[in-house]
């Protein structure tokens, strides 16, 4: 049974532990969570019927046969880092954090120093391995548009964009690189920064994000061309009930690679 530890006890954290459940091969002993949130966490977690240990850090001892963040952008520095250095394998989900300058080679060379490995799962977004297949012909173009309801956009810049309570029709409220996006829209451009990783990069990736009061669904399309010819892929992934920021393919993303990971057989 592959041991795993886990950062982060929201919304994606949760619901990847829930789907956990019925995997014998799978097991999540730790869950790092926030200091003084461990009785809130402890509460999502009842229904499970094999809970984590709740801790604040990785334990000096502890040697989990893998780590995978869930729990946004300060999780790579304060916990991710330290754990590749000490030669733990390392899952992230937060890939727009690597927007910051420098974050990529840090966590590169974290991963050299512990002779391990650190691997950017997709979340939200198909398509990234015809992607990043395509970049080694020679990409010219891509661009990404996000389209996500208008509430999925509360408390971030795009309420200085425009009324999210009062707009009736889909409205642009961001226009520029991947790297300004990510910046700006930490918790709804992971996707962004993503497709920049895996295509032209952070500062090439045109990006343009959309609030849509008449939608339910995120919406992301994804257009590319290139040596290996044209992509156009269009996703509409449902909400999180529990985060109308995030996609539940996030979470079932973050399922299927610790599943290629413990499983014989992957795809």
């Amino acid at each position: 049974m592959l041991s795993i530890t886990m950062i982060g006890g929201g919304a994606i954290g949760v619901g990847v532990l829930q789907l956990l459940e019925n995997d014998p091969t799978l097991s999540v002993d730790r869950l790092i969570v926030s200091p003084g949130s461990h009785a809130a966490v402890r509460e999502r977690l009842a229904g499970l019927q094999r809970p984590p240990q709740l801790c604040d850090a990785l334990p000096a001892d502890a040697r989990p046969d893998l780590l995978i963040e869930c729990a946004g952008h300060r999780a790579l520095e304060q916990h991710v880092l330290p754990a590749l250095a000490r030669g733990i394998p390392c899952l992230v989900v937060s890939v727009g954090a690597l927007s910051e300058p420098g974050l990529v080679e840090r966590l590169e060379a974290a991963a050299q120093q512990g002779n391990t490995h650190v691997e950017l799962l997709p979340g939200a977004i198909g398509g990234i391995d015809a992607l990043a297949a395509a970049r080694v012909g020679g990409l010219s173009q891509v661009v990404y548009t996000g389209r996500k309801p208008a509430r999925a956009w509360k408390n971030t810049p795009g309420e200085q964009a425009c009324d999210l309570d009062a707009i009736t029709e889909p409205t642009v409220i961001f226009q520029g690189s991947a790297r300004e996006a990510a910046r700006l829209y930490p918790k709804n451009a992971n996707v962004a920064a993503t497709l920049s990783l895996a295509g032209l990069g952070l500062d090439r990736t045109e990006v343009t994000l959309i609030a849509d009061p008449l939608s339910d669904e995120n919406v992301h399309q994804v257009q590319a061309q290139g040596a290996f010819g044209a992509l156009d892929l269009q996703l509409r992934g449902k909400p999180l009930a529990a985060n109308p920021k995030t996609s539940a393919l996030t979470v079932f993303s973050v399922v299927r690679a610790l599943g290629n990971r413990a499983h014989t057989l992957s795809i």
